[in-house]
C-alpha cells in the first residue's frame, strides 16, 4: 500500500483567518466529505506536511463537533486552531501572537446563593507542538510571541470593565487572550487519542471599548497574518511521527468481472456470487 503524507489539520473560524493560512499552502485542492464538510488540501513547501484547511465558523460547541468529524475523516497527526483574539495583558500589543500553553473553558461553574462557584476546565497543549513553537519563534524577529494560557468563551469581549472581564481576571488571571473556539477544538483532539493540538492566536484588540476602532484599522488582518506565519513555522520544526502516516478510509473499488476489491488485501469473486460471512486476516495479522 503506498505511503501517504502526514496531515496537519488547520482550523479557522473567520474568512480572513482562513485567507491568512491559505496563503502559505501550495497545490491546493478542495475535498468534500459525504456529510458536506469541505477542506482544502495542499502542500506546505519544504516540509513533509500535507495541510488540510477548514473554516468552521464561530463558537466552541460548533468547533468541537466539526473538529471531531474532521479528525475521523482525515486522521491528522496534528490539529491547530488559528486566528485572532482579544488581548488580556497590558504588555500584549496588536499583532503579537499568543501560543496557548493550555486552553480554559471559562463558563463552567455552579450558581449558588453565595455566588458562582467556578469549576475550571483546562486542557494542556501538546508539549511537542509547544516546544516546536518555542524553537520556531526564535528565528522570527518580526513576531512578538507569548506563551500563555488562552481563555475560550462564547462572548465577544469589548468592555474591559464589564462583569465578565472582572470574572476572567479573578478566576483565569494568567490567561493572555480570549477567543471563542479553542477549547472546542482542543477537547475534540484530546478525546480522539490525545492527538497533538495547539491554539495559536494573533492579538487584534485589547478586549476593550477600542475593539471596533482597531478592527476598522486592519488589526484583524495583521493578527491573522502573524498567527498563520507562526503556525507554519511550527510545522517546519515539528516532525511527523515515524511509521504512522495518515491513511484515509478508501472507498471500495470495482474489480474485474464484477468482483469487489478492497485495497491491497482483497476479496475477488470474479463474477461469482457468494452468500454468507467472510472472515480472514491480513498478512500483517498472520505474522504476529
Amino acid at each position: 500500500m503506498p505511503k501517504t503524507q502526514p496531515t496537519a489539520l488547520i482550523l479557522t473560524a473567520l474568512p480572513l483567518e482562513y485567507t491568512a493560512v491559505r496563503a502559505h499552502v501550495e497545490d491546493r485542492e478542495e475535498h468534500v466529505h459525504s456529510g458536506g464538510l469541505r477542506v482544502e488540501k495542499g502542500q506546505l513547501p519544504n516540509t513533509p506536511w500535507q495541510i488540510a484547511l477548514s473554516e468552521l465558523g464561530v463558537g466552541a460547541e460548533r468547533a468541537a463537533s466539526l473538529t471531531t468529524q474532521l479528525i475521523n475523516w482525515l486522521h491528522p497527526q496534528a490539529v491547530f486552531f488559528v486566528g485572532v483574539a482579544g488581548g488580556l495583558k497590558d504588555d500584549l500589543e496588536i499583532g503579537d501572537v499568543v501560543v496557548g500553553t493550555q486552553v480554559y473553558e471559562i463558563h463552567g461553574g455552579k450558581q449558588t446563593p453565595e455566588g458562582l462557584l467556578v469549576r475550571p476546565r483546562a486542557l494542556p497543549s501538546s508539549l511537542a507542538l509547544e516546544q516546536a513553537a518555542r524553537s520556531a519563534v526564535r528565528d522570527m524577529p518580526d513576531v512578538r510571541a507569548h506563551f500563555l494560557p488562552i481563555a475560550t468563551g462564547d462572548i465577544v469581549l469589548a468592555d474591559s470593565e464589564s462583569e465578565i472581564a472582572d470574572f476572567i481576571r479573578r478566576n483565569y488571571n494568567d490567561a493572555g487572550a480570549i477567543e471563542m473556539e479553542g477549547s472546542g477544538a482542543a477537547q475534540a483532539a484530546h478525546l480522539n487519542g490525545q492527538l497533538d493540538a495547539l491554539v495559536i492566536r494573533g492579538i487584534s484588540d485589547h478586549a476593550d471599548a477600542g475593539k471596533s476602532k482597531a478592527d476598522a484599522a486592519g488589526s484583524q488582518q495583521l493578527a491573522a497574518k502573524q498567527a498563520a506565519a507562526v503556525t507554519m513555522a511550527v510545522l517546519t520544526k515539528h516532525r511527523p511521527r515515524e511509521g504512522s502516516a495518515d491513511s484515509e478510509e478508501r472507498p471500495q473499488e470495482r474489480g474485474e468481472g464484477g468482483g469487489t476489491t478492497y485495497g491491497g488485501d482483497h476479496i475477488d469473486f470474479r463474477g461469482g456470487t457468494f452468500y454468507g460471512p467472510v472472515t480472514g486476516k491480513t498478512d500483517r495479522q498472520q505474522q504476529r
